[in-house]
């Protein structure tokens, strides 16, 4: 079968607000409508994707799974009619995403220095996305860190940095000047398995809280500073790869000499941060 967008859109709709009449009016149709286009699209797939009651409309099962999937497929379909229509501009873009903490700046600075005609847009990945935007069009580079699914992707090491602990000043660990692996055994770990967050302020005020602690990479730990978290260096704590990251297939102009200037750039000696200068203890300036 043809995927018809216009119901695809529609469902997404329907998903998001669970309710019809609010969705047939953000889409500006009339509720009968919707309604009739969304049994269509079901007919059209051999499945039911919502439950209906007088008062409320919940996903089924296979509901959830096109949910997801809308989001990929619109993504996609969006950024390639954007690139469609700067080309037809006959202008040249280029879209960088980097994970929290890392900073692709001196390489921007690079880049442009040569190739000014060029316009560079920035994507600041979420925890969770990593190699998404490379996969889905949103980006054609990405500066990361290990882990993540290299599967189609052509990968550039960079550097490696090591883990610190990021926990509250009143934790029972506050007063050590480091700590191993074992120390940490039993505490409950905040990361994408276990509770996943919107943005570091999300994590990082639970984590001030006492809802848990967090291993963080260093560069992180030297960009964000605030009150109640200290940092201690976890010494059995195996360092992160960080790497440059391209699609496979992605061969066109710029991203080439994007991906060599850089390399370059992003491989030469950085300023040591605050966090590499000693463990943080109690009393001592927050990183």
């Amino acid at each position: 079968m043809d995927l018809d967008l216009r119901k695809l859109r529609y469902f997404t709709a329907v998903a998001e607000h669970r309710q019809f009449g609010r969705a047939a009016q953000e889409l500006f149709i009339a509720q009968p409508v919707l309604s009739r286009q969304i049994r269509a699209f079901e007919r059209e797939l051999g499945c039911a994707l919502f439950t209906r009651t007088t008062r409320s409309v919940e996903l089924t099962p296979a509901g959830r799974q096109l949910y997801d999937e809308a989001q990929r497929i619109t993504t996609v379909v969006n950024t390639a009619l954007r690139r469609v229509q700067e080309a037809a501009r006959g202008e040249r873009r280029l879209v960088v995403a980097f994970s929290p903490g890392l900073h692709v700046s001196e390489a921007v600075r690079a880049f442009t220095a040569r190739h000014p005609q060029v316009v560079i847009d920035v994507l600041p990945l979420r925890w969770w996305e990593q190699d998404a935007p490379l996969r889905d069009g949103r980006a054609q580079v990405g500066y990361l860190r290990r882990p993540f699914d290299d599967t189609g992707l052509r990968t550039v090491p960079i550097g490696r940095e090591t883990k610190v602990a990021c926990l509250p000043v009143t934790h029972p660990l506050a007063g050590r000047p480091s700590l191993t692996s074992a120390d940490l055994d039993g505490e409950p770990i905040l990361d994408a398995r276990t509770r996943r967050t919107s943005s570091l302020d999300e994590k990082f005020e639970l984590i001030a809280s006492g809802q848990g602690i967090a291993l963080v990479p260093l560069s992180i730990a030297g960009s964000y500073s605030r009150p109640g978290l200290l940092y201690l260096p976890v010494t059995d704590s195996p360092p992160v790869e960080t790497c440059l990251a391209v699609p496979e297939n992605d061969c066109a102009d710029p991203v080439p000499e994007f991906l060599a200037i850089a390399t370059a750039a992003l491989r030469r000696p950085a300023a040591t941060p605050p966090a590499a200068a000693g463990p943080q203890g109690p009393g001592r300036p927050p990183l």
